[in-house]
């Protein structure tokens, strides 16, 4: 159940404009947790940058079809309490307004990256974590 009421509230968080992220976060470890919203298995993205834009490569069999017949894009997780990315979830649906900031793009430049904050402890149940062990802190 929280596997698929997470990526829910998390997707809602879109609708509000102060928690969409303007800019790629500093800092991010070189892969993260990734998962395909409505998908119980648990996958990773490999991180790069290109300038200010993040590159990323999503590492798994579980990527969304291609073609597919809807919009495909990512949500980039990041706590609001600690500004610490949890991970990527990835969407089949209704892409985000053009307006908002692309942070960058998931596996080969063809799908969408957003970011938003969230109150992390809200939406991933410790006991079943929504993208699997939490992420450690950068190294200074």
């Amino acid at each position: 159940m929280a596997q698929l009421i997470g990526p829910s509230l998390i997707q809602d968080q879109l609708r509000l404009l102060p928690f969409v992220l303007t800019e790629s976060p500093r800092g991010l470890p070189g892969s993260l947790p990734a998962r395909v919203a409505g998908n119980a298995q648990q996958s990773t993205v490999a991180i790069t940058y290109t300038g200010q834009r993040l590159t990323m490569a999503y590492q798994g069999a579980n990527f969304p079809p291609y073609p597919s017949d809807t919009a495909v894009y990512a949500l980039l997780v990041v706590d609001d309490s600690t500004q610490r990315a949890q991970g990527v979830l990835l969407y089949e649906g209704q892409r985000p307004p053009k307006s908002y900031p692309q942070l960058g793009t998931v596996s080969g430049g063809d799908k969408t990256m957003y970011g938003v904050r969230v109150d992390w402890g809200g939406v991933s149940n410790p006991h079943c974590p929504l993208l699997g062990s939490p992420v450690p802190a950068p190294t200074p």
